[in-house]
C-alpha cells in the first residue's frame, strides 16, 4: 500500500466508524451517545492539554485523539458511567499514547489499553450489558413511564432464556453447548448476531456494518486484509478444535470489530506481510483460549495487546533483507 498521511488515515477511520457508531446510538439510545461524546471530548482535550503542558506542538488536526476516543467508546457497554469513560479516555491518551512519545511511538493500541485499564479497575461495569432499546419503551420513557434502557444482563448470568442477551454467549460456548438449546432457533440466533440487534458494547454488535466499514477501509487501501482475515479464521478453527460453536464464536463479542479496527493499527501491529498474518493468527487463538478458560467474558482486548508486545519481534523475524548475496556452494 502507498503511504497515507496521518490526517487522511484518521479521516477514513472516522468515516468507517460512523456506521457502527450510528447503529449503536440507535439501538442503545442516549447513554450510548453520551459515552461517545464524553470519550471523544476527553481524548481530544487530554491530548491538547498534555502536549501544551510539555510544550509540544498540538496535534488536534490529525484527529488521532478523536479516533482513539471513538474506538474506546465503541468497545464499552452503553451503561458505563460517564466518569469511568472519561478516566478510560484520559488513560488511553496520556499513558498509552503520549507517555510513549505520541502518535507513531506507542507500543500498545491506546483504545484497547484504555479499555484494559477500565476492565481491571471497574470489572462489574465493564462486564454488564444493557439490552437494546425497545422503541416502544423509548417513547414511554419520554413521558417518564419506563427506563430508557431495559434489563441489564451480567456476564456471569447463565444464558438460558435469551440466547443473544449477552455480548458473548460465554456460558454455553465454553461448554460446547448448542445455543438452540436455550429456546431459540439456531438460524434466528445467527441472524441476530449478524445484524446486531442484541446487547453488547456500543459499536461491536452489528457484524454486517463492521464488514461494510472494513470493505471501505480495504478499498481505500487504509488497512491490510491479512491481520483481520487471519484473526477471524484462526478464531474459527480454534473454537472448532476446542468443541465450541465456531460460527457463534466469531460473530459474538468484539472479534470482528477488533479484527477490522484494532489488529490493523499502523503503529502497534507488524509492518510486514508475514508479520501481519502471524499477528492475526496469534490474536485469534489467544481470544478463544481466554474465552474458554479465562475469567473475563471476552478475550479480544487482551489478545491484541499481547500480540502488540511481540509485534517488534515479528518485524525482525520477517523483515526482508536487502543487499545480501547467499554464498555459492
Amino acid at each position: 500500500m502507498s503511504p497515507i498521511s496521518p490526517r487522511v488515515l484518521m479521516a477514513r477511520m472516522l468515516i468507517a466508524l460512523a456506521l457502527p457508531s450510528i447503529f449503536g446510538v440507535v439501538i442503545f439510545g442516549l447513554p450510548a451517545l453520551l459515552n461517545i461524546v464524553v470519550s471523544v471530548a476527553v481524548a481530544v482535550g487530554a491530548e491538547a492539554g498534555f502536549r501544551r503542558l510539555i510544550k509540544q506542538e498540538s496535534r488536534i488536526r490529525d484527529c488521532s485523539a478523536a479516533v482513539t476516543g471513538l474506538l474506546l467508546a465503541l468497545i464499552i457497554p452503553p451503561s458505563t458511567p460517564l466518569w469511568m469513560t472519561a478516566l478510560g479516555a484520559l488513560f488511553a491518551i496520556v499513558v498509552a499514547k503520549e507517555f510513549f512519545g505520541g502518535l507513531g511511538a506507542n507500543v500498545f493500541n491506546p483504545a484497547l489499553t484504555g479499555r484494559a485499564f477500565m476492565i481491571m479497575s471497574f470489572p462489574a461495569a465493564l462486564t454488564t450489558w444493557d439490552q437494546p432499546v425497545d422503541f416502544g419503551a423509548m417513547v414511554r420513557d419520554m413521558i417518564g413511564a419506563t427506563p430508557l434502557l431495559t434489563d441489564v444482563v451480567s456476564s456471569a448470568t447463565p444464558l438460558l432464556t435469551d440466547a443473544v442477551s449477552t455480548a458473548t454467549p460465554l456460558n454455553i460456548i465454553r461448554q460446547g453447548g448448542i445455543l438452540a438449546d436455550a429456546g431459540t432457533s439456531y438460524g434466528s440466533i445467527i441472524q441476530t448476531l449478524f445484524l446486531g440487534f442484541r446487547s453488547g458494547s456500543i459499536g461491536e454488535t452489528s457484524i454486517v456494518l463492521i464488514i461494510i466499514s472494513g470493505v471501505f477501509l480495504l478499498v481505500t487501501q487504509t488497512i491490510d486484509w491479512r491481520a483481520p482475515l487471519s484473526m477471524i479464521c484462526s478464531a474459527f478453527l480454534c473454537s472448532w478444535i476446542l468443541g465450541m460453536d465456531p460460527v457463534v464464536g466469531i460473530l459474538s463479542g468484539g472479534l470482528f470489530f477488533g479484527a477490522v479496527f484494532m489488529a490493523t493499527d499502523y503503529v502497534s501491529a507488524p509492518i510486514t506481510s508475514p508479520g501481519k498474518l502471524l499477528f492475526g493468527c496469534g490474536a485469534g487463538i489467544i481470544t478463544v483460549l481466554i474465552r474458554k478458560w479465562g475469567a473475563f467474558p471476552e478475550g479480544v482486548t487482551y489478545s491484541i495487546l499481547i500480540m502488540n508486545a511481540v509485534s517488534p519481534f515479528f518485524n525482525r523475524l520477517t523483515t526482508r533483507k536487502y543487499g545480501f548475496v547467499p554464498a555459492k556452494k
